[in-house]
């Protein structure tokens, strides 16, 4: 600490659950999405507002946690140790947050939101206060289930706006058949195929083949905590194996790249707990030569943003799920566009910290509840 910058101290809290259709339901192999439920935290210091949003869904049907157990968490558990206490940086959070077990979605809203406040106080932009190299970052796009006709039609539209990398959602009964439609239609793609944990092991023979459609990666094939069938297929496969929902604190990563079970990392910062951990894990798997992307969870404005900032870090070498808002919703919580030019996202920066405003009028709109929370 020095008399220049004395640390924050954090004076009240605010939790909205807020409601956002989606212009097209989103179909993976867990279900359909037609609308996004989002928790938003705003973090309160000394004339200075930090933000962050929760990427758990209302149902467990991704990872474990829910958006009824991580408002109670946070309203009855963490904010109330946050709220009246000084920081000097989001480091300082991991004595609140590290004795608690799991919770790593709710625990990743307030860490985001404490990096947001730390790089406004500083008047940084957040890429910079994580140590970022770059002004804009490549991107993909995610495309949900289809039928193979639509699925083709998607990826044209993907591809004459420029996304440098098209991850096709897959499940059993929906794969190979659609691969070899899309391969066909465009053999220069660089494709990739998430599965969202919906084979077994006993399903190896049907991942081998897809070796044939020069993927990047297939990602996250087996079960969401499995580490160990994963080092099975990822011996037989040409094909990288990509980590998602196994992947949640850099243990969880160094275990998976010890053991060989992938050989591509997707980071989530709403994932595996914040910043803080998503640094650790992107200089663990640095350290390893593997490479790292951002992935997206459907997030509006201020989770795009955060993500976007985290994307600029040097080993994230991979285009990440960072694509257009104007793709999902049909207005977004903030007042500044998060669009693609030329298959890039720029790093926004009409401000310090994550460099977006809050659309208050309409976010008022689209909330369903909203707690203020003081000492």
């Amino acid at each position: 600490m020095t008399a220049l910058f004395p640390g924050l101290k954090i004076e009240s809290a605010e939790l909205r659950l807020i409601r956002l259709p989606l212009l097209t339901p989103f179909v993976i192999s867990t279900g359909t999405m037609t609308e996004k439920h989002i928790l938003l935290l705003t973090l309160r210091a000394e004339g200075i507002e930090g933000y962050a949003e929760g990427v758990m869904d209302p149902y467990p049907d991704y990872l474990e946690e829910t958006i009824s157990g991580s408002l109670t968490f946070l309203r009855e558990v963490i904010l109330p140790q946050v709220i009246g206490r000084r920081f000097a940086n989001a480091a300082e959070l991991g004595a609140i947050l590290d004795p608690w077990r799991g919770h790593r979605m709710a625990k990743a809203m307030v860490d985001m939101a404490m990096w947001d406040l730390w790089a406004k106080a500083l008047n940084l932009p957040l890429s910079v206060a994580l140590g970022g190299v770059r002004e804009a970052v490549d991107t993909g796009v995610s495309l949900g289930i289809a039928d193979i006709p639509t699925t083709l039609a998607r990826v044209e539209s993907a591809v004459q706006a420029g996304y440098r990398r098209i991850k096709l959602k897959i499940k059993r009964g929906h794969d190979l058949d659609m691969l070899a439609a899309v391969r066909d239609r465009f053999p220069h793609a660089k494709l990739t195929v998430d599965a969202n944990t919906d084979y077994r092991l006993t399903d190896l023979p049907l991942l081998k083949a897809m070796d044939d459609f020069a993927l990047d990666y297939i990602e996250q094939p087996l079960a969401f905590d499995d580490i160990h069938d994963h080092v099975k297929v990822q011996e037989k496969l040409l094909t990288a194996i990509c980590l998602d929902e196994s992947i949640r604190s850099a243990t969880d990563a160094r275990k998976a790249l010890v053991a060989g079970a992938c050989r591509v990392i997707n980071i989530k910062v709403g994932r595996v707990g914040g910043h803080t951990m998503a640094h650790a894990i992107h200089d663990l798997c640095a350290a390893f030569d593997v490479p790292v992307w951002c992935g997206g969870m459907l997030e509006a404005g201020i989770g795009r943003a955060h993500n976007i900032h985290l994307s600029t870090l040097a080993n994230f070498t991979k285009p990440g799920d960072v694509s257009s808002a104007s793709r999902y919703f049909p207005r977004d919580i903030v007042n500044e566009p998060l669009e693609v030019e030329a298959g890039r996202m720029a790093v926004p920066k009409t401000g310090p910290g994550i460099g977006v405003t809050l659309d208050r009028a309409f976010l008022d709109t689209v909330t369903g509840l909203r707690e203020d929370i003081t000492p």
